[in-house]
């Protein structure tokens, strides 16, 4: 196989993605400031947090903060999670209804809360089921509807070249695969192998997924698998600019220059401040610990002396000073 590294934007429906670089959900990160960041930084399509199917559990403070809102980014791509098809038809209804563009159906997650009711992952176990739910979301609302899926249930079982076959026979508009089984977990080396024999296979977009943290690993798995697109998770954690580097490189073959202190701090107290505002004065600069972790994850006793600040303001006061002795140094 000989495939090129350039990537290019393709279509989900009628919404054509600029480039085929996609921030993955995560839950309790990928949030709409977060979401925002990464749009602006160079991500062709930011897909919102795992929702759960169960209509009757949305009133909790945590579902309306990850329910569509009409200042997402277009096209707005909401993720949901359940494993009874007329469920799962009836909450993608429900979110188009709140303004949802495209309905992505989770059958990769691992997570034992999720395992434990037959969704995610587990669903891999029961093609016929697989089908009855993707049949029935596809039926249900007149937007595009994506799958996210693993490589298979285990290395025994990896059947992920099944599941796309009978995704593409659904309707499925776009097919993400995470190269590991749900038995992996996020452990072990991802294969390609599965993903590529996928592309070969389908006639919709094929996107790639699976530790693609730097721009060397973005070259090297579009050359391999020969994907539409490439879904980052993890990577992009403390690292939003990450899709514009990707971008320049796999468009251009030239590196962009990393940001500057003075670039990062604008980024972080950008995110910092969308935080704070959809969490509030008290849950605001809880989650902002976890992600200026993350943007200073080679900084340990700065981290340190941050998860000690109670409030937003002392927390920007503090990366103030951060950053501009940062840039002192530097010069």
């Amino acid at each position: 196989m000989n495939y090129s590294t350039v990537i290019h934007g393709f279509a989900i429906g009628p919404h054509q993605l600029e480039n085929g670089l996609i921030l993955a959900p995560m839950a309790g990160i990928t949030d709409r400031p977060f979401r925002h960041l990464c749009r602006q930084l160079g991500a062709g399509l930011a897909v919102a947090e795992m929702l759960t199917s169960d209509t009757s559990l949305w009133h909790t403070q945590k579902s309306q903060r990850r329910l569509p809102h009409a200042d997402d980014g277009t096209p707005i791509s909401v993720q949901i999670a359940g494993s009874d098809p007329a469920q799962m038809a009836h909450a993608a209804q429900a979110n188009v209804a709140l303004g949802a563009q495209i309905i992505d159906i989770n059958m990769g997650c691992p997570a034992k809360k999720v395992l434990k009711k037959a969704a995610g992952s587990a669903l891999l176990k029961d093609p016929r089921l697989v089908k009855d739910i993707l049949m029935a979301v596809v039926d249900a609302v007149d937007v595009p509807v994506t799958l996210k899926i693993r490589t298979g249930w285990s290395t025994d079982q990896r059947n992920g070249l099944e599941i796309a076959n009978i995704a593409q026979d659904a309707g499925i508009m776009a097919l993400a695969v995470h190269g590991r089984t749900r038995a992996c977990g996020f452990k072990g080396e991802v294969e390609y192998d599965t993903i590529a024999a996928i592309k070969q296979t389908l006639d919709i977009p094929v996107i790639a997924n699976g530790d693609i943290n730097t721009i060397e690993d973005a070259a090297k798995v579009l050359s391999y698998t020969g994907a539409d697109g490439l879904m980052i998770g993890r990577g992009a954690q403390g690292n939003p600019w990450l899709f514009q580097q990707m971008h320049h490189y796999l468009k251009h073959g030239s590196l962009l220059e990393k940001p500057s202190n003075a670039m990062i701090w604008d980024i972080l107290r950008q995110h910092l401040y969308g935080l704070y505002s959809l969490y509030g004065e008290v849950m605001g600069p809880r989650i902002a610990r976890k992600h200026v972790g993350w943007y200073l994850k080679q900084e340990p006793t700065q981290r340190k002396l941050f998860n000690q600040l109670p409030n937003q303001v002392q927390q920007i006061d503090f990366l103030n000073y951060y950053f501009a002795n940062t840039d002192e140094q530097a010069a």
